[in-house]
């Protein structure tokens, strides 16, 4: 009897000692990257971004696989049901890794079968409305709301989508209604916007910064902490008269679920590693994304982040009765 424990500690061990060699020998093939959207929206730039950075630390290169429908949960799903071994990267947004959640009746658990690995970084939203509307600032685009309800119109990328859910949020926190007109996606909508067919949009800030430059729009906030670097003159919702406002769509990277400890935290250093990087920070600044801070870089904070979320959107989802496409 007096040798069991003997045993068993030498069997923990060496498979101590398996897990710390696999994580020495990690990787020693190509890593996917999942990536839930079509090629060449934003957070496919955004992983290309980081797999060529991934490649020269790791030595290994990053394929990105594109898994689009379904708002990103198909691409998510593929992820979930990979190998645990750390060669499956799943990177997605607060859509894909939050919003679907409470949208759809999904196959997996967010939270249970995805282990974190990094929050990468944020956009803010921005409210902008079309040049002719009679509203020189946000105090007053909520009084000429609530003095016209329901006549306004803000056009959204889809049913469920981040500027839909904000649309929503803004009308409980203004107590003011307005209509909401689907797009397929935020092109066609800024089309309408540009030309005075729909009044308003909460969309991402990026998508905004051709027609801010050429004054074609109009500004009135962002839903983030702070102004953005490349618009220092548009002002936050707190500053503007909204204090307490804040919408984003943040972007993280996950692996499948016991994937080993190890590996998740070499992936974690990677990525550190290169959001720290002047290059890296300058390319992000052109995307309109803001790092995330280095203490918020962290596996747990991503879970913690990603689980506080679901907690304030889910209910407002079902509070609206808000489905999905």
């Amino acid at each position: 009897m007096g040798r069991l424990p003997t045993a068993m500690a030498a069997i923990l061990f060496g498979l101590g000692w398996i897990g710390g060699a696999m994580a020495q020998d990690y990787p020693a093939r190509p890593l996917t990257m999942i990536v839930p959207f079509p090629a060449g929206g934003a957070t496919d730039t955004l992983a290309r971004t980081l797999a060529e950075q991934m490649r020269g630390i790791l030595g290994q290169s990053v394929i990105i696989e594109n898994v689009a429908g379904a708002a990103g949960s198909i691409g998510v799903g593929r992820a979930v049901r990979s190998p645990a071994d750390g060669y499956t990267l799943s990177i997605g947004t607060s859509t894909t890794h939050m919003l679907t959640g409470g949208l759809y009746v999904l196959p997996f658990d967010l939270l249970k079968d995805l282990e974190p690995v990094i929050q990468i970084g944020s956009e803010p939203l921005l409210i902008a409305g079309r040049k002719s509307l009679p509203a020189d600032d946000l105090k007053g685009l909520i009084a000429y709301l609530k003095a016209n309800p329901d006549k306004t119109s803000v056009g959204i990328a889809g049913v469920g989508a981040a500027g839909h859910l904000a649309g929503i949020s803004f009308q409980k926190e203004t107590a003011t209604r307005f209509q909401f007109v689907p797009y397929r996606g935020n092109a066609p909508a800024m089309q309408d916007l540009l030309a005075g067919q729909i009044d308003l949009m909460i969309e991402p800030a990026s998508n905004f910064r051709a027609l801010i430059s050429t004054g074609s729009i109009r500004p009135y906030a962002v839903t983030g902490r702070t102004r953005l670097p490349s618009s220092p003159e548009i002002p936050t919702a707190d500053e503007a008269g909204l204090p307490g406002f804040f919408a984003s769509l943040w972007y993280g990277l996950w692996v499948p679920k016991d994937t080993p400890g190890d590996i998740i935290a070499k992936l974690n250093a990677t990525m550190v590693r290169i959001l720290a990087d002047p290059s890296v920070q300058k390319r992000f600044e052109q995307l309109g994304i803001q790092i995330s801070p280095r203490d918020q870089q962290s596996p747990e904070a991503l879970r913690a982040f990603q689980k506080a979320e679901m907690e304030r959107w889910w209910p407002i989802i079902k509070a609206s009765n808000v489905r999905a496409e």
